[in-house]
């Protein structure tokens, strides 16, 4: 009996581990063949990824440039709005592969494992043409907003910059609102005096916006690139790889085109 029991328990073992065996097999073959590259992104942010107030359909430069790369490398794509200021806990959870949306580099180089900058952008500030605001001086004691966990946030924050602290010093009020679209329409509204933010997303307002324009002195000079989980450079030299390939055979620079920031592209090797 002891024998029969024994021989059992030792067929049972065998069996799950065969089991483990094959369910391991199958799911590598899942992560192979179905693999999903899910990208994070702020769906206000024009051009380079936003939802189109007509179709609803999210659109933009750095989506038709994630869509190209997902389709060379046989990934299901999927865009993933997500509150920016929680993007770290998106991408650390594993919830998207990584942050592919206009996404500064410059200050944030050792919290993401980074692709080559591909963009050079810069940070400026909006205001109404009848404000009488015509240099960064004159937003001395005035109500200044922007978005919450933007790259402005984090310029106007910068304690290393003195220009900076002094111009943050003289400003009465800084408000942080979740999305660009309610920083403009605080703007329109005359409840603040001037949106800091990514100048591709002031020149999108300000093409729309007759009474805006931005002040022809800049917050900040950045770069944009594709944020990943830090430490994760094989999904990063991936992606890196296939952006050199479309940037060999013109596509980078097409889809550039198509958005018309072909002037600002950096193309590095």
């Amino acid at each position: 009996m002891k024998k029969f029991i024994k021989s059992s328990a030792s067929l049972l073992a065998l069996v799950m581990i065969f089991s483990i065996l094959v369910a391991g097999c199958g799911k590598k073959d899942d992560i192979n063949t179905k693999k999903t590259f899910t990208i994070g992104l702020d769906p206000s942010f024009a051009p380079y990824g936003y939802k189109d107030s007509e179709t609803g359909e999210l659109v933009g430069f750095d989506i038709d440039l994630a869509k190209e790369v997902a389709k060379r490398n046989g990934w299901e794509f999927k865009a993933q709005p997500i509150d920016w200021d929680s993007k770290d806990m998106e991408i650390n959870s594993g919830t998207i592969d990584c942050i592919w949306n206009g996404f500064t580099i410059n200050g944030r180089e050792k919290l993401y494992t980074w692709t080559q900058a591909y963009v050079d952008s810069s940070q400026v500030i909006v205001i109404k043409k009848d404000s009488g605001i015509k240099t960064l001086e004159d937003l001395k004691d005035k109500i200044i907003v922007t978005q919450e966990g933007s790259s402005a946030k984090a310029v106007l924050e910068d304690k290393e910059d003195e220009k900076i602290v002094a111009l943050v010093k003289s400003f009465k009020e800084i408000q942080y609102v979740p999305m660009y679209s309610t920083a403009f329409l605080s703007l329109k509204a005359g409840s603040v005096d001037a949106v800091a933010g990514d100048i591709d997303i002031a020149q999108s307002y300000v093409k729309n916006n007759e009474e805006f324009k931005i002040l022809e002195e800049h917050l900040a000079v950045e770069q944009y690139g594709v944020g990943f989980k830090l430490g994760n450079t094989a999904l990063r030299d991936t992606v890196q790889k296939t952006l050199y390939e479309m940037m060999d055979d013109g596509t980078f620079l097409k889809i550039a085109e198509k958005w018309e920031l072909q002037d600002k592209i950096i193309v590095k090797k």
